[in-house]
């Protein structure tokens, strides 16, 4: 299978023979939803925390005695019954919620979701981006040009995630060009996953053979059973 390369002009310089063991797998929805739901947890900052009876200062003292007051018996003032006492079954920041996620399910669940990309005509690769200094305005033009080729009309539009820029390797000048942009994400292919790729709406690679030689070793490294 082949798709087109794209200059930072829009136009058509060359093709690119594509791996179909990397952009033709079949949508798998199951799996998918195992590796975010995982990767989502693993992300998941435990802050809330609040404080049982033993936690809370104070209530050392039996606030009155067991008997004779015809009131009802405590122990302590920290009680969760009390005001100003402890929280019961109350979060608490001991809790772990991160989870295993298998190498080859996420290999895979990448490699899914990159096929589902293509298929949908949202993935565009574009030999590079060159910028002699970082330049908003430039990188709007670029934006505006890239807007131009069927089916990415919308990469120029103002909400939030309209697109994911995978750089093929580190090019300081085109992330800063490029920071301004609320729309647009920035990140480097080698660190991709399918929450990057999930939460924008297109997908733009730069440096695209070796892009895609990158993947497709991932193949070499992880044998996907199915």
């Amino acid at each position: 299978m082949e798709t087109q390369i794209y200059n930072q002009k829009g136009e058509v310089v060359k093709k690119l023979k594509l791996s179909e063991e990397v952009f033709a797998l079949p949508w798998n929805a199951d799996l998918v939803h195992q590796v975010v739901v995982s990767m989502t947890s693993n992300q998941r900052d435990n802050i809330a925390h609040t404080k049982n009876r033993g936690d809370v200062r104070g209530g050392g003292k039996k606030p009155w005695r067991q008997k004779g007051t015809g009131r009802a018996r405590h122990g302590s003032n920290r009680s969760p019954i009390w005001r100003g006492g402890g929280v019961t079954f109350g979060p608490t920041n001991e809790k772990n919620w991160s989870k295993k996620i298998n190498k080859k399910m996420k290999v895979k669940a990448l490699f899914t979701v990159l096929s589902q990309k293509l298929r949908e005509g949202e993935i565009l690769f574009v030999d590079d981006f060159k910028f002699e200094v970082p330049k908003t305005k430039e990188a709007q033009g670029v934006l505006n040009k890239l807007s131009k080729i069927k089916g990415f009309e919308n990469i120029v539009t103002k909400k939030n995630n309209s697109a994911f820029v995978a750089l093929g390797s580190r090019d300081e000048n085109t992330e800063k060009s490029f920071s301004n942009f609320g729309n647009i994400t920035m990140g480097e292919l080698r660190s991709i996953n399918p929450l990057d790729i999930l939460g924008c709406k297109y997908l733009v690679i730069t440096q695209p053979q070796e892009s895609v030689d990158f993947l497709v070793g991932k193949l070499s490294v992880d044998k996907i059973v199915d």
